[in-house]
């Protein structure tokens, strides 16, 4: 064994193996197995032309030269972005552990209680600090957030203001540039008229439904807004803040002066930089506009046994559900980073956090008072963290601060702003003051001293108590700290436990070698507004990771900006939109989806500006030809888009597909390609050859970056020549195509820090390694297929009764014996298994992906697990619910109560395979009940006693 080959370490077949497995599919070879599942007409036949693989130690020596170019400057830039100190005991803890990184959306609530917890302590301290009444669960950016307030107000206006055609939208001109540039791109295509102003000097009239401010604004000035808002309240507007977080604690929260939502970043709460992202954003609102909030919310519900328990309320699969008429196209979170940030709230507790605001405040006020002292005028009557200067010559400033490798934000030549931070203390303030006063050559000294005089005005001054609840203090030494969060992660199943076979979801191997560099200080403290040669290594990452990702795509470019994979469906559908318009056909509009799409699509389609039109699928699964073909005729002079996943979401390689995008090209169309199974193209075939224009990747799925629980997540957008154009673009670092359309995501690369894990994947792996790795993924699935059979059917299979990288499992019949699909997906967990993909794309079925790094050993304790329930399922009938799958899972609370009352054994219920009693998990609570969850939404820390067809 090669112990420097990283695809011997990365794919979990080995040769024996292979021989074994290749027997029972019935093939002679892994060739045998492609050539009877791909199309040979799409197979690609010239090698990818990629990098010679590297080995795990050469790659961790390449990434430490790369991160060395990479300049570290003390940056006070600010514009949402600050630099923080993640606790250690958080970053060892969480950001390092794979009990946390590697854990999945907790759709399986008995399994996840843990990051549930954790989830919910996060949304308590949004709505603490915020002054609302309800917090999702995270969103992308914060810019994303805030275009999510807009499009919610938009949502909910009154009857009236709908009647009335109420489309205009106020944005401060104090709101950060991204943000902005964001507005403007989500806003066009719903026919949003935004105004942008001083909301000093606005004058409020009837013809607008909303506003969004930014508190403080974005060189640092704190405006009360209380008159602002009353007013706006007087003419029916709706009002969003986008609000610094840890400025809450001193400030006075939005809600107290009636905001409708409140929208931020917690960057800010321990989270690296990391050039642009992962972070997490929230989102707080209204309790009555808890059914119109995007995201998820984590509610409080009871267990079977009337015990508390958490899971994913109201939201958790809308687009599957409401699909074009779902509120946001937002299917995922932040969740790993959005932990880390609840678990700083947690760590720190009140105290903490005020200890931590008041010492940026009180550097900003010394830092103030220090400037003056040489002549500059500062310019901010109240602040929180940023002071703004007036500079006779901020290009000469900026050559000084630049030797002295600092960076602060340039407004114009005679303007800047200094945002300070958690980082900032008394050596690096002198460092600040020695600029001014090398500019200045005054003779000065430097003295630290805070003002008593309040630059935060009484009225503005929070009064308010926050993080009251036992879990924000009580774990502040690092014993209980590191044991609170061991306790919340023992409740989770992840891939450090056993295989999750999610189908559509690829939970691979995310391997040391690809997540170590993430906590680095070179790769997590770069800003991500920095000048371009302070991020040299950064560049070349990521235009090398563009570049590896057009040659598997055979696109011609790429962009890494948008930061999921919804995110990178709307952008490959307004390159399209703005494609068309460049052409002077701004009036297609036409969005051709097949019914068993992805719930997103759809919903990305209609936030696009698009109208959905659905496509039927045939009895085989694969898109009805004959009704596409219709449909594409009926709409030829309006055709935008087809949106088509492949392989298909039934997890097949439909033979059709070129002769389906060509019927669009031939109506004017453009094919938008769902990249969520490129799992079972890469290095055979790709979107290129198959006839697409555009595709997004799912790089949390094929290229190995972990779900986190449920985010981060990178969807980049790969796209033909023809529209490398209209690659989307940023308002301060510049980037995008030439006639680029507006930001998708708030930093000009998106979420960075998370593209080093696939660049480390697409480096180590190489050509066959990637090869490799396809081959193995879509041999796995099919010898699952082959050890289910005779138990489950497999609903659709390809013209040579193939499945591609993932089969659909049809559960349907079983209801004869009064079994559901949950109580199978509930029963796993007995056996020590997450449950696949329930009940999509097709009701009551399973869909099962067990991806190229799960060896032969727990491919067939999966599959004993499946057989095995198999053999229950005869046993049960319609009539007796009191059985061991209705049951499901068993906790151990069950197992050692002294009462025993069901018809079948202790050992049977919890142990029963063998292999169980040696690695148990054991779910933390009984089954969940939904509904009740719903009718009684609870969405923060509470006491235990308070738990008493489409055209």
């Amino acid at each position: 064994m090669r112990t420097d080959l990283f695809a011997a370490r990365h794919i979990g077949i080995n040769g024996d193996d292979l021989k074994y497995m290749l027997k029972t599919v019935k093939a002679e070879s892994l060739d045998q197995i492609i050539e009877e599942t791909i199309p040979s007409d799409i197979r690609l036949t010239d090698p990818l032309q990629l990098s010679k693989a590297m080995g795990e130690h050469e790659f961790l020596l390449h990434i430490q030269m790369l991160s060395e170019k990479n300049m570290m400057f003390k940056t006070y830039i600010g514009l949402g972005y600050h630099e923080s100190i993640t606790p250690s005991v958080i970053k060892r803890n969480i950001l390092e552990n794979p009990g946390w990184y590697t854990a999945y959306t907790p759709y399986q609530a008995e399994i996840a209680q843990g990051r549930l917890e954790a989830l919910l302590n996060f949304q308590t301290m949004i709505v603490d600090l915020t002054g609302m009444e309800l917090a999702n669960a995270s969103l992308l950016d914060e810019s994303t957030a805030a275009a999510e307030a807009m499009s919610m107000l938009f949502d909910v206006r009154t009857r009236a203001q709908k009647k009335n055609g109420i489309v205009k939208f106020f944005v401060s001109e104090e709101v950060f540039p991204q943000t902005l540039s964001l507005l403007q791109t989500r806003s066009n295509p719903l026919g949003i008229e935004l105004v942008v102003g001083n909301h000093e000097e606005f004058e409020f009239n009837e013809s607008y439904f909303g506003a969004l401010l930014q508190y403080p604004g974005k060189h640092g000035q704190v405006h009360d807004y209380a008159a602002f808002v009353a007013k706006a309240k007087a003419q029916q507007i709706k009002v969003a803040v986008a609000a610094d977080i840890l400025s809450l604690v001193l400030l006075t929260p939005p809600g107290e002066f009636g905001a409708d939502i409140v929208v931020g970043t917690t960057q800010r709460f321990g989270i690296p930089l990391g050039y642009g992202g992962p972070h997490a954003a929230f989102f707080a609102t209204k309790e009555e506009f808890k059914r119109n909030i995007p995201g998820r919310i984590i509610g409080v519900t009871k267990d079977a046994d009337g015990q508390p328990a958490m899971r994913m309320a109201l939201q958790t699969r809308e687009q599957h559900i409401k699909r074009d008429k779902a509120t946001s196209n937002i299917c995922t979170a932040q969740v790993l980073l959005a932990v880390m940030a609840g678990m700083y709230g947690v760590y720190h507790g009140p105290k903490g956090l005020t200890y931590i605001a008041e010492q940026v405040h009180n550097n900003t006020k010394a830092l103030s008072q220090l400037v003056q002292r040489l002549g500059f005028k500062q310019m901010n009557s109240s602040f929180f963290d940023t002071i703004k200067l007036q500079v006779e010559d901020t290009n000469r400033l900026k050559r000084i601060a630049e030797k002295k490798e600092i960076n602060f934000n340039y407004i114009d030549d005679k303007t800047i702003s200094i945002s300070l931070n958690e980082a900032t203390d008394k050596n690096t303030l002198k460092h600040i003051f020695s600029c001014f006063l090398e500019f200045s050559a005054v003779n000065e000294t430097f003295s630290y001293s805070v003002p008593v005089t309040d630059v935060i005005q009484p009225s503005l001054r929070r009064t308010s108590a926050f993080l009251q609840n036992e879990v924000f203090n009580s774990y502040h030494s690092e014993t209980e700290m590191m044991r609170y969060i061991k306790k919340l992660e023992r409740r989770d199943l992840a891939l450090n436990h056993s295989m999750i076979s999610l189908g559509s979801c690829t939970m691979k191997l995310n391997a040391a070698s690809e997540m170590l560099p993430l906590s680095w200080a070179q790769w997590g403290n770069i800003h991500p507004f920095v000048p371009i040669e302070q991020a040299e290594g950064y560049q070349i990452i990521l235009k090398e990771l563009e570049q590896d990702l057009n040659t598997i795509t055979g696109f011609a470019g790429t962009s890494l900006q948008p930061n999921s994979g919804a995110q990178g469906e709307y952008a490959g559908l307004m390159m399209i939109r703005a494609y068309h318009e460049s052409r002077n056909e701004g009036h297609r509009n036409i969005c051709i989806i097949p019914a068993s799409a992805h719930g997103t699509n759809p919903a990305s389609a209609v936030m696009a500006g698009m109208k959905v039109v659905v496509t039927k699928t045939d009895v085989k699964g694969n898109i009805d030809v004959a009704d596409l073909e219709e449909k594409a005729k009926l709409h030829a002079a309006d055709l935008a888009a087809l949106m088509v996943t492949y392989p298909s979401t039934h997890g097949v390689f439909e033979s059709s597909i070129k002769y389906i995008t060509k019927v669009i090209h031939d109506h004017g169309g453009q094919v938008y390609m769902d990249g969520a199974n490129m799992n079972a193209q890469v290095g055979l075939t790709n979107p290129a050859t198959i006839g697409a224009d555009v595709c997004h990747l799912n790089l949390h799925k094929t290229f190995a970056i972990p779900h986190g629980g449920g985010g981060p997540g990178v969807g980049p957008i790969c796209v033909a020549e023809q529209l490398v154009p209209f690659l989307p673009s940023n308002p301060i670092i510049e980037t995008g195509g030439t006639n680029a359309i507006s930001a998708i995501s708030a930093a000009p690369w998106g979420s960075s820090l998370a593209c080093l894990i696939s660049y480390g994947y697409i480096k180590m792996l190489g050509e066959k390694g990637l090869i490799d790795s396809t081959k193995i993924a879509i041999l796995n699935a099919n010898y699952i297929k082959e050890r289910l059979s005779g138990k489950y059917e497999v609903l659709y299979t390809g013209e040579n009764g193939r499945a591609a990288h993932e089969m659909i499992i049809d559960c349907r019949p079983f209801k004869q014996n009064g079994i559901e699909v949950t109580d199978i997906a509930k029963r796993l967990m007995d056996y020590g298994f997450h449950a696949p993909t329930v009940s999509f794309p097709v009701a009551g079925t399973v869909m099962i992906e067990p991806t190229e790094s799960e060896s032969l050993a727990e491919l067939d304790r999966f599959c004993d697990a499946m057989n095995a329930i198999r053999d229950e399922i005869d046993q049960a009938t319609e009539n007796r619910e009191n059985n061991v799958l209705k049951n499901a899972p068993h906790t151990m609370s069950m197992v050692t109560n002294d009462e025993w009352q069901f018809p079948y054994s202790r050992k049977l219920a919890a142990f029963p395979l063998p292999y169980v009693r040696d690695n148990k998990f054991w779910p933390a609570v009984r089954r969940v009940d939904d509904a009740y969850g719903d009718r009684n939404l609870i969405c923060s820390c509470v006491p235990v006693e308070a738990y008493a067809e489409t055209e």
